[in-house]
């Protein structure tokens, strides 16, 4: 049976759509929004970008991933794997310091003199553009020898954040988004980097069928209201 939705009349279907991690909070809300708007389903799948990179190249049946980089994205692209022209930055995240513990007056001198660091929670730089982040602060910062020894790896971002969250870290690089959003005000302290310390974290998605559900989310995720919602929860957008 047609439906009438946004305009246009089209059947209703699901949209599988793998994404990041760090971007659950802010999907949800977009999820609202556009079957307020559609006829249309979305059913998510959250976990790394390198994780998920490598089930899509292994045949999982997604229609849509929204990735924490470009990397991955392009490498789908050069194997065929994605609908051509679909490539598209829909969000620039940042990186964070923070611990749960508050009135750390200075906590970039927490991190730089180590002394008060028995585990630094981190995103495994292989799976996580978060992670990767993290490692060239690290880097930058002349810390990656001192501290290399006391990290503990999340193997995605939200991971990472409960590792801090729990206490089982002492500090830990986060994305912006999980402490500065609409849904949580920031707890305990925090740092954050200069984004000259670390490459752009630009995030892509790529729709990787024909699906006319999923070509209608990603035309949703370059409108006005996705770009509000994104910002509003701590991103920048294009």
């Amino acid at each position: 049976m047609a439906l009438w939705s946004a305009g246009i009349n089209t059947l209703a279907d699901e949209v599988r759509a793998a994404v990041a991690s760090n971007f659950s909070a802010a999907m949800k809300p977009l999820v609202v929004a556009f079957e307020e708007t559609s006829a249309h389903k979305i059913v998510l799948s959250f976990g790394s970008t390198g994780k998920h990179y490598a089930q899509i190249k292994n045949g999982a049946p997604f229609d849509v991933f929204l990735a924490a980089d470009v990397a991955r994205p392009a490498l789908l692209e050069e194997q065929g794997l994605i609908n051509i022209g679909s490539r598209t930055t829909y969000a620039t995240g940042k990186l964070v310091l923070w611990t749960s513990q508050p009135n750390i007056n200075d906590i970039q001198d927490t991190l730089l003199s180590g002394l008060a660091i028995g585990h630094l929670a981190v995103a495994n730089p292989k799976l996580s553009p978060y992670g990767m982040a993290a490692q060239q602060v690290m880097v930058e910062l002349g810390l990656w020898a001192m501290l290399k020894t006391r990290l503990v790896r999340g193997e995605n971002i939200g991971q990472t954040f409960q590792f801090v969250h729990s206490g089982n870290a002492e500090l830990g690089f986060v994305a912006y988004s999980q402490l500065f959003n609409p849904l949580r005000s920031a707890r305990g302290s925090f740092w954050i980097p200069p984004q000259s310390l670390y490459s752009p974290i630009d995030q892509q998605a790529v729709l990787l069928n024909d699906k006319q559900a999923a070509k209608d989310f990603m035309v949703f995720l370059k409108g006005p209201l996705a770009r509000q919602i994104i910002q509003d929860y701590g991103y920048d957008v294009p």
